[in-house]
C-alpha cells in the first residue's frame, strides 16, 4: 500500500478536470473514482474523506428546497453515527422505521410510512436510504428491487449507504453493479473492511456528482494532493478485497465459539460481525474487557460488538474464545444458571480489537 502510495500522482482534486487530462497522465483519483463507477455501473464518481461526508453530501444534493423528508432504518448510520447531519446540512426531518422481522425494512413497511400526498402538515418523502451491510446483516436483494421499484413509481430517490457492500458482494456472489442497481446514488467506503487509511467514494449521474464536487468544497471537503490516498485505496481493493472470505469464516468461527459455550448471540455472524450478550454466561462487558487487556497479548474489548476485519489473526480470535469460555466455566462453577430470555435483544455497539505493534 505504501509503495502504491509513493507512485501516486500529486495534482490538485480541487483544480484538475478529468476531461483534460491525457490518460496516461490522469490523476490516480480519477483513475479510482472512474474505477468505482464502473464497477457499481454509475456514471461517475467522487473521492471522499470520509463515509459520513460521502452520505451527507449525496443528501444535501438530492434534497433542492425544504420542506423534505428522508427515510431510512432507525438503526441507519445517516441517523445515528453522523451528529445528526442530515437536518443539520439539509434541513430534512427524518421518518425512521423499526423493522418489525427485528431484521432489514420490508416494502410493505416503507409504503406505509412514505409521505406523498398533498397534506400540507407533512413534508413529502425524497429520499429513501437504505444500509448494507447494517450491523453487518445483509439487506435482502429483492426486498430492496422491491423499494427501489416502488421508489422510483413516486419520484422518490434511493441512496445507498454501502460502506461495506464489498462485505455483501463476497458472501452473495453478486457484484457490485447487480448490488447498486436499485439506487442512484451509492457510498463505498475505503477503511472499513477494506483496510485503506482514508477515504470513500460517492457514485452516481455525471450531473449529480458535478454538483456533489461543489458541495464537496462547501462541506470543508475539498483535498488537494488526494492521489496518495486515492492509491491505498486502489490497493486495498485490489488486494483485501478478496481477503473478506477469511474475515466472514472467521466471523462464523467466533459465533460456533460463542454458542459452544452457551453464550446468547443477539446477531449472527452474517458477514463480520457478531453480537452477543455478556450476562447469559453471567459476566459483564466490564469484567471480560478487564480480564482482555490482562492477556499476555492484550485484547481490547468492550461492549457486545465483536467485528472481524483483515488483520484479525485466527490467534486473536482463538484468545478470545478461550478467554469467555474460561469466564463461563467460572461463573458455572460458582452457581450461575443461565436464565430464561422472553426473546428481547438490547446490544451496545463497541468495538473490538487486538494491541498491536
Amino acid at each position: 500500500m505504501y509503495a502504491y502510495a509513493v507512485n501516486a500522482t500529486l495534482g490538485d482534486d480541487v483544480y484538475s478536470e478529468p476531461s483534460t487530462t491525457p490518460v496516461i497522465y490522469q490523476p490516480t483519483y480519477h483513475a479510482l473514482e472512474a474505477h468505482i463507477a464502473q464497477l457499481t455501473g454509475k456514471e461517475a464518481g467522487l473521492f471522499m474523506p470520509s463515509g459520513t461526508a460521502s452520505n451527507q453530501i449525496a443528501l444535501r444534493t438530492h434534497l433542492k428546497q425544504p420542506p423534505y423528508t428522508v427515510l431510512c432504518d432507525h438503526r441507519g448510520h445517516i441517523h445515528r453515527y453522523e451528529v445528526g447531519g442530515t437536518p443539520f446540512h439539509s434541513g430534512a426531518a427524518m421518518t425512521t422505521l423499526i423493522p418489525s422481522n427485528g431484521h432489514h425494512l420490508t416494502l410493505s413497511e416503507v409504503e406505509d410510512n412514505v409521505i406523498y400526498d398533498t397534506d400540507v402538515h407533512l413534508a413529502p418523502t425524497e429520499v429513501i436510504s437504505l444500509e448494507n451491510t447494517l450491523n453487518g446483516t445483509i439487506f435482502p436483494q429483492d426486498e430492496i428491487i422491491a423499494i427501489s421499484e416502488f421508489a422510483r413509481s413516486h419520484n422518490i430517490k434511493m441512496h445507498l449507504d454501502g460502506a461495506r457492500l464489498w462485505h455483501v458482494a463476497i458472501e452473495t456472489g453478486l457484484s457490485l453493479k447487480e448490488l447498486c442497481d436499485a439506487f442512484d446514488t451509492v457510498s463505498l467506503c475505503f477503511s472499513k473492511g477494506l483496510g485503506a487509511p482514508i477515504g470513500s467514494c460517492l457514485v452516481g449521474p455525471t450531473e449529480f456528482i458535478a454538483k456533489a464536487r461543489r458541495f464537496r468544497k462547501l462541506f470543508g471537503g475539498g483535498m488537494r494532493q488526494t492521489g496518495i490516498l486515492a492509491a491505498s485505496a486502489a490497493y486495498a481493493l485490489n488486494y483485501n478485497f478478496p481477503l473478506l472470505v477469511n474475515v466472514h469464516a472467521l466471523a462464523r468461527k467466533v459465533q460456533k465459539g460463542l454458542e459452544d459455550v452457551g453464550v446468547t448471540i443477539l446477531s449472527p455472524a452474517e458477514t463480520c460481525m457478531i453480537f452477543y450478550d455478556a450476562s447469559s454466561i453471567g459476566a459483564t462487558y466490564d469484567e471480560i474487557f478487564e480480564r482482555g487487556r490482562k492477556l499476555p497479548e492484550p485484547l481490547i474489548l468492550g461492549g457486545s460488538r465483536v467485528v472481524i476485519h483483515i488483520q484479525t489473526s485466527e490467534a486473536a480470535v482463538d484468545d478470545f474464545l478461550t478467554l469467555i469460555r474460561d469466564i463461563a466455566g467460572e461463573k458455572k462453577r460458582a452457581g450461575f444458571v443461565k436464565p430464561e430470555t422472553n426473546g428481547q435483544t438490547h446490544f451496545k455497539e463497541v468495538y473490538v480489537r487486538r494491541v498491536s505493534h
